[in-house]
């Protein structure tokens, strides 16, 4: 993929202070939050939550999108539960996931088909695949 042919749809534009223990602010101020580092007390998200929900989000978009493809009628319930481990080894950080997917009333068949599509299709599985350890499960 070549940059001079990519169709940008978006451009996400924030601006971050103090890092883990700061804030962050989009240039259309939409977005304005308090950081904390994973587990302290006080007020404030973490990286790791920001990227879980977003990454949950654009599942979710994805499975819409493939479903729609397929020709395959959604339930209103559909949800993704988004976990992201943010841990150590060997003195270095790393992160893994794991996305479990929720879509009552379908056959596992069917369920298992989206996921996989949707896996395929979502921005940021193509952005963690083969950089982190990453399980999707139908549940």
């Amino acid at each position: 993929m070549t940059l001079d042919k990519v169709k940008v749809q978006y451009t996400a534009k924030t601006h971050t202070v103090g890092g883990r223990a700061g804030a962050s602010r989009s240039d259309d101020g939409r977005l304005d939050i308090r950081l904390s580092i994973p587990g302290a007390s006080g007020n404030g998200t973490n990286p790791e939550q920001l990227f879980a929900a977003g990454w949950s989000a654009c599942f979710v978009s994805s499975i819409k999108i493939v479903a729609a493809r397929m020709k395959v009628m959604l339930p209103a319930d559909l949800a993704v539960d988004a976990e992201m481990d943010l841990g150590t080894t060997g003195g270095a950080y790393f992160l893994q996931a794991r996305l479990n997917v929720s879509l009552p009333g379908l056959e596992r068949e069917v369920a298992q088909a989206l996921v996989d599509a949707a896996h395929q299709t979502c921005p940021y599985s193509k952005a963690t695949r083969g950089n982190i350890d990453v399980t999707i499960n139908v549940v």
